[in-house]
């Protein structure tokens, strides 16, 4: 899975807990998109979160 190239947010691994307790391994994955944005004045594909793209902190290449 890919990682976000603005904050860094990748996959997170834990555990989950069934009703009766039974424990298994998962992952929580981001919402990871391949955007085409501007980078150093150059459009390029980077990876990003939503929460970036939301947030305004990547400038998308028209």
């Amino acid at each position: 899975m890919a990682k976000c190239d603005i904050c860094g947010k990748g996959v997170t691994f834990g555990i989950k807990v069934s009703h009766s307790h039974r424990r298994t391994n998962r992952a929580w994955k981001p919402n990871v998109r391949s955007v085409r944005a501007v980078v150093n004045g150059a459009n390029k594909k980077i990876n990003v979160c939503s929460s970036c793209l939301r947030s305004g902190k990547v400038q998308r290449a028209i």
